[in-house]
């Protein structure tokens, strides 16, 4: 057998191997995935609508599992490959769900206000993050997921920025809190502010976190207000896009700018190649080259990858250091809502 013929062989092997030590992590990951998807599956069946998402309970779970016990290095490699290229391919998977036409159908004025009080909110919530003494990495996770949807934001851009299981974990847990609560106290604003069908809906669709959340919080208060909300509230998911992208651009360029290199910067360096699949999926739907049979099953395996990836996290997460942020997150999530809910309430009455 000839030299290459056996370093062949031999890289054949080693990727077979490599492959097989990723499986007992990923089972154990997808294990959790299961009882996370069957607790939600529960909450709807008893709510009709899950106040704790998938993704949620899924962090949780794995936190327990990793305080009761240390994965070995039989696990490690699954559960690491589960919690950053799995979460990578579910957030590409997320462009084949967004159509362009879809942002232009809701209006110019209402889009320039949403993607205002995005802009305002991520400049708000990550300056007082800081202020609080949390690290930059975690003090965008807050900002993202307090401005654009929730723990789906942070788990968006947790790869852009490298961020780490704990910062992760924290973000999502304190976020996923006052989500709830957020659901169960919106609608005692209706009497007390008397606001209109559709100027709840906008209220909803700007400040409760997650679609199903919003779906919550707007069917007591009429089917209006249930689709205005639902329709500000994906409006307001796009902006995720334009986010992933600058934030690509601008980490990338830290990182070059920190190299003694000053060769020119590739785009495909520059963006993750999951940021540019996500783009091109989504331009793909824009003009009507994904069928619509296709939708269904994609944003599907994009949620349960989701809930994998967020499975993974929690089984990395050292609960002696949430402990350390505990208190700052949650004022710095707590502060950064109330201001969001005054903002968005101030910007309702533009609208009857």
């Amino acid at each position: 057998m000839s030299e290459s013929a056996k370093k062949a062989q031999s890289g054949g092997g080693g990727a077979l191997k490599r492959l097989l030590s990723l499986i007992p992590g990923i089972l154990l990951c997808g294990l959790i995935t299961v009882i996370s998807l069957g607790i939600q599956a529960i909450e709807e069946r008893a709510f009709d609508h899950p106040y704790i998402e998938a993704l949620v309970v899924a962090i949780l779970l794995g936190m327990a599992v990793r305080t009761a016990w240390q994965p070995s290095e039989r696990w490690r490699s699954g559960i690491a490959f589960s919690a950053k290229q799995l979460l990578e391919v579910a957030v590409m998977l997320l462009g084949a769900s967004i159509s362009f036409a879809a942002i232009l159908a809701s209006g110019y004025l209402l889009i320039a206000a949403i993607a205002a009080t995005v802009a305002i909110m991520l400049a708000v919530s990550y300056g007082l993050s800081r202020m609080l003494g949390l690290p930059t990495k975690l003090s965008i996770l807050i900002a993202c997921g307090n401005s654009i949807c929730g723990n789906s934001a942070i788990a968006a851009v947790a790869p852009i920025i490298e961020a780490d299981g704990d910062d992760i974990a924290s973000s999502i847990s304190f976020t996923a809190i006052l989500g709830v609560l957020m659901v169960l106290g919106l609608p005692l604003l209706i009497p007390l502010l008397k606001l209109s069908a559709t100027q709840y809906g906008i209220l909803a669709g700007l400040t409760v976190y997650a679609v199903p959340q919003v779906l919550a919080a707007t069917v007591p208060a009429g089917i209006v207000s249930t689709q205005i909300g639902t329709l500000v509230k994906l409006v307001r998911v796009l902006m995720l896009g334009p986010i992933v992208i600058a934030l690509s651009l601008f980490v990338a360029r830290r990182r070059k700018a920190g190299s003694a290199k000053a060769a020119a910067i590739s785009p495909f360096k520059l963006v993750p190649w999951f940021i540019i699949g996500f783009l091109v999926l989504a331009a793909l739907r824009s003009f009507q080259l994904v069928p619509d049979v296709a939708i269904a099953p994609v944003t599907k395996t994009a949620a349960i990858l989701t809930v994998l990836s967020m499975a993974a996290l929690g089984l990395g997460v050292d609960v002696r250091v949430l402990s350390t942020v505990g208190g700052r997150v949650t004022a710095a999530v707590t502060l950064s809502l109330i201001l969001l809910l005054g903002l968005s309430i101030a910007l309702v009455h533009v609208f009857k």
